[in-house]
């Protein structure tokens, strides 16, 4: 097999005259319109309230923004952060985790639902939805920053990153792309499933596919992945590998929860002028 070298070699900032703006905050931005779009198309066809969508996008926001932050800083550099905590609030440095963003979404997701009183199943398997189409576009960020990429390889994909010293100048896996196609994948396959079903989905199914196939995934690109800490190298399976196990279990539980539950659960009422 031929090789073929991608160089790659994208400024990862946008320049606007004299304003500049970061590919990254733009895609992330894009995958949350995306799935703030799609969430609007299904209350609207169920007829909910916008107004727990607007409430339920400000949670979410706050949730991967926060919860990604943290996941970071706790699992992969807390032996820094803890004698450098004003430095955790410092976002715009880098450093995010999507298993921190996917407790943060849990537990946001449950203070949502007791404030608003809405059926737990009902919002876990709308929001299995569009989480993935937002990490997707995070994973797209992290392409343009020229970061988290995989093993030197042979393959004909291969890209080089001219812009990591530390790539070494070979090609190497884009496990941004693995990913993030990945995840755009579950997004189509969960809104072909929901249109099929005319929104009629077993309690739990939809989130535990995505929760099932996002982290299997996962967990087996981090094989061909370099590890985002040095303490990792020492490590038979990485942090991404050990965070993931936990989602996979739950995936499954819920996806057998779906297939014995007859329960349908109902959609919020639309509230009343």
């Amino acid at each position: 097999m031929t090789l073929t070298q991608i160089v790659w070699n994208p400024s990862p900032v946008i320049h606007l005259g004299s304003m500049e703006l970061r590919w990254y905050g733009v895609l992330f931005a894009l995958g949350f319109f995306l799935a703030y779009y799609i969430l609007y198309m299904v209350f609207k066809k169920e007829k909910v309230s916008f107004k727990l969508l607007d409430w339920l996008t400000f949670y979410f926001f706050l949730a991967v923004l926060v919860g990604a932050r943290l996941g970071h800083c706790f699992f992969y550099e807390w032996s820094y952060y803890k004698t450098h905590i004003a430095e955790i609030f410092m976002v715009w440095q880098g450093g995010l985790a999507s298993h921190g963003a996917a407790i943060a979404i849990v537990i946001v997701l449950i203070i949502y639902i007791l404030q608003f009183k809405v059926n737990v199943w009902w919002l876990f398997d709308r929001v299995a939805i569009v989480i993935p189409i937002v990490a997707a576009f995070v994973r797209f960020g992290n392409l343009m920053n020229s970061e988290i990429y995989g093993h030197v390889t042979s393959l004909p994909w291969g890209f080089i990153y001219l812009n990591d010293k530390e790539a070494g100048m070979l090609p190497r896996h884009p496990t941004e792309l693995y990913e993030a196609f990945t995840y755009l994948f579950i997004t189509a396959l969960l809104l072909l499933l929901y249109r099929k079903q005319k929104g009629v989905i077993r309690p739990g199914f939809f989130v535990g596919i995505f929760l099932v196939i996002m982290f299997c995934a996962r967990f087996l690109i981090e094989f061909v992945k370099e590890v985002q800490m040095p303490f990792e190298k020492s490590m038979t399976l990485d942090m991404g590998q050990l965070l993931s196990i936990p989602f996979i279990l739950l995936g499954v539980f819920f996806l057998i929860h779906g297939v014995i539950s007859d329960k349908i659960p109902k959609a919020p009422k639309e509230e009343k002028n």
